[in-house]
């Protein structure tokens, strides 16, 4: 008997705005952030539609399907910017509905991060590792919804080449100048622009940018060109960068402080104990409750030791690490399997019981089940890793 076929429960174009790939469905509602970028890419290089389904355990998944779909009505073409001051505040002081429920930021932040965006400011989004940074940063480009382009600083070996361009020779036309996508970038009007790891960035890269980011100047040199050329930015661009600070970070630089003064910080907030667990069960609501409890606690008496005055451990874990773990635990790994391969890793095991991977350890193991490591809390720690 031959297999029946599902039908997807929402159908999806692809469409390239600036560098990034944004997904539509027939209802032109964005659905960009619930695809992975690879997928999006390959279903726009191949030129098909994306539908989704929902799988035996609940879980949702995109996959490529036949068919047409209606033209869809975007604001790729045509980017409608509030400009009456009636309109601007209803927009700003109606937006939280428009933050992704997997995104834990308080009301007023998000509100402060779409005025700016809005309001045509750098934004400069800040906090601890793996606090969601760059998921808030592409959550502000789906709901202003303008032409967006992605540059990943930290990972750019040659700025001048990012930023700028490069020159290049042939023998029958000779030496020209190729310009970079950031310059196109610059000069796409209400564009939002993410500069992703800009604490990690090469000097050279917040040199091309003071010019570029300071609002008494908005240009950029292309001083690898002949005779120079200016290139101004155009009208409502934005520009939204990541940054960790702080000397916990030791793979970021020191930055300037006048480039930091030509944005508005937007602060992310560690999650609570709380807010980590809500998090948690609305992404993984097949894990068990309990579970998921546990592994919120253990991240909140982390993040709770790191920061006091007799800390034994360097930094407190992530929520990017809470997430993988709970995936492990999706994927039938216990918690002590997950906890060997996501967490203990992360930590310094030079000085033996008294090493912060111990330590952890110790935290952990009093939320596993097998009772192996009684021994390994005193009395006092024993009541606080297990503290309701």
């Amino acid at each position: 008997m031959a297999r029946q076929a599902k039908t997807p429960e929402l159908i999806v174009r692809v469409e390239k705005s600036g560098n990034r790939f944004n997904a539509w469905d027939t209802n032109g509602v964005k659905r960009t952030s619930e695809i992975t970028t690879g997928c999006r890419k390959k279903a726009f290089n191949g030129d098909y539609l994306l539908g989704r389904f929902t799988g035996t355990t609940g879980k949702t998944y995109w996959r490529k399907i036949e068919g047409e779909m209606p033209s869809v009505s975007t604001s790729n073409d045509l980017v409608e910017v509030p400009i009456d001051h009636a309109e601007i505040l209803n927009f700003i002081h109606n937006s939280y509905s428009l933050k992704p429920r997997g995104l834990m930021m308080s009301e007023l932040k998000w509100k402060y991060l779409i005025r700016s965006g809005v309001r045509g400011k750098n934004i400069m989004m800040t906090g601890p590792a793996g606090c969601g940074k760059t998921m808030a940063a592409k959550a502000l480009v789906n709901s202003l919804d303008r032409p967006d382009f992605y540059f990943n600083l930290g990972a750019t070996q040659d700025p001048r080449a990012t930023l700028i361009g490069n020159v290049h020779f042939e023998k029958k036309s000779g030496t020209y100048f190729s310009e970079s996508v950031f310059v196109k970038a610059i000069q796409t009007p209400n564009a939002v622009i993410l500069l992703d790891e800009l604490s990690r960035a090469h000097p050279d890269a917040w040199n091309i940018l003071m010019t570029v980011l300071d609002y008494g100047q908005r240009y950029l040199r292309l001083d690898e060109q002949d005779g120079q050329a200016t290139v101004k930015v155009a009208d409502g661009v934005t520009f939204v960068a990541t940054a960790n600070i702080g000397n916990e970070y030791t793979s970021t630089r020191v930055m300037d402080k006048a480039l930091m003064d030509r944005f508005t910080i937007v602060e992310m907030d560690v999650l609570t104990e709380d807010e980590e667990y809500e998090l948690l069960t609305y992404m993984f609501p097949h894990v068990n409750n309990d579970t998921l409890q546990s592994v919120a606690k253990i991240a909140s008496l982390t993040r709770k030791e790191s920061k006091s005055e007799t800390a034994r451990i360097g930094s407190g874990i992530s929520t990017r690490t809470t997430v993988e773990l709970c995936g492990l635990l999706y994927d039938g790994f216990g918690l002590q399997e997950a906890s060997e391969v996501s967490i203990y890793p992360q930590y310094d095991d030079a000085g033996g019981v008294d090493s912060e991977r111990t330590f952890v350890k110790q935290i952990v193991q009093k939320f596993c089940d097998d009772g192996s490591s009684d021994d390994l809390f005193n009395e006092e720690e024993v009541h606080e890793a297990t503290a309701a």
